[in-house]
């Protein structure tokens, strides 16, 4: 595992230290659009089968790195691994995404879950992350991730994705601390886990808080960043002699993107709403910021596409502290040449 880093791009940028050139990775670079992921998925049979096997989950992680020249891996998973552990039978269906057979909807239904062990019901996990990371043999950074508490628990008392989130509003109103002791529970388990992560090899780790938007300014700190905040403050920052960067990021989350850098994160990653002016303005040098290409920019023309990307980075300005990547995933119907292109634009850039 001792293995030099030939690109440390990323790490440098995410700890807002000079680099020749803007770094750059994508959320979903391992995905549906890549005929290899199909190939995999085909062979493995589905999602979940795809993310509990160690060597199919390091064969997808490498599968971008491999096309494409980018400067980071992103592991492989799933942000539902720690309540697919805590036995929820969590299934995904063609088409449907994520179901719960036994949804959190009751202090009595909190009250039977208990935190996993990193090392045994998510052992995969940690054996992907190794597996990948001795797999790039220093080629580029692994980081490894969670989702945040609140997005986790959405999927857990929803009993699967939701476009209303009904019944987690409810408990919030209800019963907030019946949600709180779920939040606490996530909250441990995915500092275990992210930590577990970084001792088996991961370089950098980021927390996705998807459904963090969906709160009012108030709620998203009680039920959301609090968390994130006990998450950051609890993680190794240092392994193999060298710092070990945290990102968060929170879709839908432009506005509060000051007190996101506040909580001592080392960087923030920005979805496409926000300006990258603004929001380097708002976090005021505190921490490194990713993001921030609108995703649909990957079906504009390749000439239209570099402008894109063209308008993110001269946004952002100069100075170090920027990684590039689009503002939420890759979707399953982009055209792998458009990503190709999109690489090429960005590690070519030279500020004007």
């Amino acid at each position: 595992m001792s293995t030099a880093l030939k690109n440390d791009l990323l790490l440098r940028a995410l700890l807002r230290e000079p680099t020749p050139r803007r770094p750059i990775w994508l959320m979903r670079q391992a995905g549906r659009y890549l005929p290899e992921y199909r190939a995999s998925r085909a062979r493995a049979g589905d999602f979940l089968a795809m993310c509990t096997n160690p060597e199919i989950a390091c064969e997808i992680t490498l599968q971008p790195v491999d096309r494409f020249p980018l400067d980071a891996a992103i592991l492989f998973s799933d942000i539902l691994t720690i309540p697919h552990a805590m036995n929820l039978g969590l299934e995904f269906e063609a088409g449907e995404g994520p179901r719960f057979e036994r949804p959190v909807r009751t202090a009595g239904d909190i009250g039977k879950l208990g935190v996993p062990d990193p090392g045994h019901e998510l052992r995969y996990v940690i054996d992907a992350v190794a597996l990948a990371r001795r797999e790039l043999a220093g080629r580029v950074p692994l980081i490894g991730f969670a989702g945040s508490p609140w997005t986790v628990a959405t999927y857990m008392v929803e009993g699967g994705g939701s476009k209303a989130f009904g019944h987690i509003k409810r408990m919030m109103y209800e019963s907030p601390q019946n949600l709180h002791r779920l939040l606490e529970l996530l909250a441990k388990a995915t500092i275990l886990y992210l930590n577990a992560q970084i001792a088996a090899g991961a370089q950098a780790v980021m927390l996705f808080d998807t459904w963090g938007g969906i709160l009012t300014p108030s709620q998203y700190e009680e039920f959301s960043l609090r968390y994130m905040a006990q998450i950051v403050d609890a993680l190794t920052r240092n392994a193999e002699g060298r710092r070990v960067p945290n990102i968060v990021f929170t879709k839908g989350g432009g506005a509060w993107l000051a007190k996101i850098a506040a909580i001592g994160c080392d960087a923030v990653g920005v979805d496409w709403t926000t300006d990258l002016a603004a929001a380097r303005l708002s976090v005021g040098g505190r921490v490194a910021l990713q993001g921030n290409l609108d995703p649909s920019a990957l079906f504009a023309s390749p000439s239209t596409l570099r402008a894109e990307a063209l308008r993110v980075l001269d946004g952002y300005g100069p100075g170090p502290g920027h990684v590039f990547n689009l503002g939420h995933g890759i979707t399953p119907d982009v055209d792998p040449e458009r990503v190709a292109a999109l690489v090429e634009a960005v590690r070519a850039y030279v500020p004007g």
